[in-house]
């Protein structure tokens, strides 16, 4: 073999061999098999680079054109190298940022937020309408006296009408002083003693009682009741608020009318019922005009200022209007219930 011979042999060599490298360089998919495959394409160990030792044996002549074609073979995998590296790193950033990718055209979700209890609804409700009305809102205690309960009331110690309610009392000053309100009705007895009439105020608020927790009654319930003393005040007044009160709550398909009752801080008494479109009755609370004894007792003249009062329960108001049927859901405090009003 020739010296020419042998350098052609070794510059086809070093060509096969870069040939070679780049097929390799450009089967590899990731960053990972690229960097793993670089020792046997470019390393010490190399075929490719494993040829520079033999240029040393060709002809002095033939050195530096064998040794450039060389150095132009390995160049060359060195630069497929890094290209296809920059290649292989810039796919991978696109799968990542495509798997990460925001969609920031998509409507956000909102935030969980709280929202007022379906009791706290009504009586808010009931409260604008009978703020439009020209009524103020009155508070009073929850823990009362009897006195206040149902002394100033016209139910003297013994009297019958005590029976209707069953009353928690309180562990307070002497027995049977001190009880858990049974109605708003005292809060009408604190308005009276230190206000002077004219008078229109509703007392909302949260009232005790001994019953039996079904699908109509509870210990605790809400209660809203309204009172109004001035000159000249009529039986007729009073059906006609109930009538204004029934139209703006419940709108313009249902009536009321007033039937005989008896309680014992009014006379006369009445029922107030509700009627629906289907024609159907609906009991919703009791009314009246202010007995005489009650007005004097709380330093009003009957002589010259007469009232009515009214009064009825919240709950059965929530649960008429979104068709509620059992009153222990709204104390369950379950929020798949709640979250629907």
């Amino acid at each position: 073999m020739t010296a020419e011979e042998t350098a052609s042999a070794l510059v086809a060599e070093a060509r096969g061999l870069a040939t070679d490298a780049v097929a390799a360089l450009t089967a590899a998919d990731t960053v990972a098999e690229l960097t793993a495959a670089r020792p046997d394409l470019l390393g010490k160990g190399a075929p490719l680079t494993g040829l520079r030792r033999r240029v040393g044996s060709l002809a002095p002549e033939d050195r530096p054109a064998a040794g450039r074609a060389l150095s132009e073979a390995l160049a060359e995998v060195a630069a497929r190298y890094e290209a296809r590296l920059d290649e292989l790193r810039a796919a991978e950033r696109r799968r990542q940022l495509e798997a990460e990718r925001l969609d920031l055209t998509e409507l956000p979700e909102r935030p969980p937020v709280g929202r007022l209890h379906v009791i706290s609804q009504t009586q808010r409700r009931l409260e604008d309408v009978f703020c439009a009305m020209g009524y103020t809102v009155a508070e009073g205690p929850e823990i009362e006296t009897e006195w206040h309960n149902f002394g100033a009331l016209n139910f003297p110690p013994g009297h019958p009408a005590r029976d209707m309610y069953d009353t928690l009392y309180v562990d307070h000053g002497p027995p049977g002083s001190t009880l858990l309100r049974t109605h708003t009705s005292p809060v009408q007895v604190r308005v009276m003693q230190r206000q002077s009439p004219p008078l229109y105020v509703v007392a909302p608020g949260r009232c005790y009682r001994q019953d039996t927790a079904d699908a109509t009654h509870m210990p605790v319930f809400h209660q809203i009741e309204g009172l109004v003393v001035d000159e000249g005040i009529t039986l007729g007044d009073l059906a006609g608020t109930i009538e204004t009160f029934t139209t703006a709550y419940f709108g313009p398909g249902f009536t009321s009318r007033l039937r005989p009752s008896y309680f014992p801080f009014t006379e006369p008494s009445a029922e107030f019922d509700v009627q629906r479109p289907d024609g159907t009755w609906l009991e919703l609370g009791g009314s009246g005009m202010v007995h005489p004894s009650v007005l004097e007792v709380c330093g009003v003249d009957p002589e010259r200022w007469s009232g009515f009062a009214f009064g009825f329960g919240i709950d059965r108001l929530a649960m008429l209007r979104y068709s509620i049927d059992d009153l222990r859901d709204l104390w369950t405090n379950d929020s798949r219930f709640l979250e629907q009003f």
